[in-house]
This record gives C-alpha cells, sequence and structure tokens, in this order.
C-alpha cells in the first residue's frame, strides 16, 4: 500500500503523518501518477499551519514529478508512462502531492519535455510559473527598468533574479544574511541588501538616485511591506504575492498616497484556463532548456521526513529549492 503524508488537523510541523494510504483508479478526467520527485514551497506551510484554512483530513503539497500509472475516462493528452509534472493547490486540484502516488486532475498536469529532469520538474512548476506571472503579467517588466524582489534568495527569489536579468531588468534583490546576498548576486542580482544589518528603504533610494522603484514584488508580508511602500516611485506597483513572515494587516488606504498601486495576485487565477496553464508552463520550460535559468536543488529530504523539512524551510535555513523524494 502507498504512503502518503496526512492531516487531521492544522497547525505546527508535527501535525504530519507518515501513513498508508488507498488510491483507487482514476476518475474521470484524472490521471494517476507515481511521484519521482516532490516539490517543497512556502505555500505549503500555510496549508499545513491554518494560516490558508484545508477541509480535513487533508493531504499536502502543491507540485510533483513522475510517471503516468494510469488514466481515467476522457483523459486524451496523456498516457500511461509518461513524464509528466504539475502545480497544484487550487480549486482545480486539491493540496496533496506529499504522496507515493495519487490521483490529479489532467487538465492540471503537463509533459515533462525531454532536457527537464524529474528534479528541475518538481522544484520549478509553482515556484518558475509564480515568476512568470509576477514579471510578465502582473507587472509586465521592460528591459532597463529597476525593480526590488523581496527574499531574493528564496525558491522564487532566485529564479526571479535570473530570468529578469535575462530580460534586461536591473534587480535589487534583499535577504536575511550576506552568504545569502552573495547567492542572489551570483544569479543575476545587481544588488542584495542584507536587510538586519542594512535599512533597506535607504539602500534602495540610494541606487536609484532617489526615484525608487517603478515595481516591488514581495514574498515576505508582515514584515517588509510597510517600508517597501516607501521604496516605490509614483505611480509604482506594490505587488505582494506571499506571506513568509506573516499575512500583512488591514492596510491604511492613506498610506498609498494617492499614487501607489497594491495587487496581491495568486498562481490559481492566472493558471486556470488549461491554454494559459500550458503557455506559462512552455515558457518556464524554455527559459530554463536555454540555460538562462538554472534550476539548483539546495536541499533534499525523504519524504516521510516532511517534518523536519518545513521546520527548516519556517525557521530560514534553506535556500534556493527544496524537494522532498518518496
Amino acid at each position: 500500500m502507498p504512503k502518503a503524508i496526512r492531516m487531521y488537523e492544522q497547525g505546527p510541523p508535527d501535525v504530519m503523518k507518515w501513513e498508508d494510504v488507498e488510491i483507487g483508479p482514476p476518475g474521470a478526467g484524472e490521471i494517476q501518477m507515481r511521484h519521482e520527485v516532490i516539490g517543497l514551497n512556502y505555500i505549503d506551510t500555510y496549508h499545513r499551519s491554518g494560516l490558508y484554512k484545508l477541509p480535513l483530513p487533508s493531504g499536502v503539497g502543491s507540485e510533483g514529478a513522475g510517471i503516468v500509472e494510469a488514466v481515467g475516462p476522457g483523459v486524451t493528452d496523456l498516457k500511461v508512462g509518461d513524464r509528466a509534472n504539475y502545480a497544484s493547490g487550487t480549486p482545480l486540484a486539491p493540496v496533496g502531492s506529499y504522496a507515493e502516488v495519487r490521483n490529479v486532475p489532467a487538465a492540471r498536469v503537463v509533459k515533462t519535455p525531454d532536457g527537464i529532469s524529474f528534479d528541475q520538474a518538481a522544484a520549478m512548476m509553482l515556484k518558475g510559473m509564480t515568476v512568470q506571472y509576477l514579471i510578465k503579467r502582473t507587472y509586465k517588466v521592460k528591459s532597463g527598468e529597476t525593480v526590488l524582489f523581496q527574499a531574493a534568495a528564496g525558491g522564487v527569489g532566485l529564479i526571479a533574479c535570473q530570468w529578469l536579468n535575462a530580460l534586461g531588468v536591473t534587480v535589487i534583490g534583499t535577504a536575511s544574511s550576506d552568504e545569502k546576498c552573495a547567492l542572489a548576486k551570483a544569479h543575476g542580482a545587481a544588488h542584495c541588501i542584507n536587510y538586519n544589518t542594512e535599512d533597506f528603504v535607504a539602500r534602495v533610494k540610494e541606487i536609484t538616485g532617489g526615484k525608487g522603484v517603478p515595481v516591488v514584488y514581495d514574498g515576505v508580508g508582515k514584515d517588509t511591506f510597510d517600508r517597501a511602500l516607501e521604496c516605490l516611485s509614483p505611480m509604482g506597483m506594490m505587488v505582494s504575492f506571499g506571506n513568509a513572515s506573516g499575512a500583512v494587516p488591514p492596510v491604511d488606504l492613506g498610506k498609498l498616497k494617492g499614487t501607489l498601486y497594491v495587487t496581491r495576485p495568486s498562481l490559481a487565477p492566472y493558471s486556470a484556463p488549461r491554454a494559459d496553464l500550458v503557455n506559462m508552463a512552455n515558457d518556464l520550460f524554455d527559459i530554463v532548456k536555454s540555460g538562462k535559468v538554472r534550476i539548483e536543488i539546495n536541499q533534499r529530504y525523504p519524504l516521510k521526513e516532511a517534518v523536519q523539512a518545513h521546520r527548516d524551510l519556517e525557521s530560514r535555513k534553506t535556500t534556493g529549492s527544496t524537494v522532498l523524494t518518496p
């Protein structure tokens, strides 16, 4: 019998349990996948902790890559034996990738192309498609612009630094240590500010000659939101896409000073239409296969040690991408 991580309550990491599970045949429109590699994402901690509520009991996990073992009625785009991967965690595809085997809606799954390994696919889909919509749709960057990307040494940040650099954009990153700043710079950030030892608002103003930046991409949340607003130029956009430090409290609209925009995007609506999902995935695959974006896995854990993986992620001991192996 296959095993999976299950939760019967939401809370600290140890609510996750390693258990035997029964997997029936895939239903209509579903495929059954045997995971080779599973991605770890910060959103998994939101699902586990209760920041994002889930119906219980529940699985956890938003991303996986593996082999199609069976297809349900009506599935035509995938067949048994295909290499495939997905990023779930939307109403169209519930969480549950922390499993040896699971059934997934086929409409949320894409084929893993030649030249992309299982490791890469599992480590990049959610993070990489997040970067894709942030820089090409939420705020479409232009060559020659300078942007601020918070948490530049994280999984999303390292992909973003490289992709933005490839598009001719100057990246100012932030990170929690000099070592993480060095990592961000090695991946394309022109500048990186250690926000534990420097005033990142003052440094952004210094770097930009007092102008500020047209966009801030912020996945940190509560600890950085208010000060990040001060980094924006007139008519600038604050893109708050994550809550690594906790949810952003209610915003006093007066802080926007009549000249700023704030948005809180997520992957789900951008990728809901199947055609958009495929286009986003192909754009990501292409930039990775070109060599302009490298997907580096800096941590690996056995799937049964997901509790420790979450502890390390939340204590900021990790950099770049992390994967779990069944």
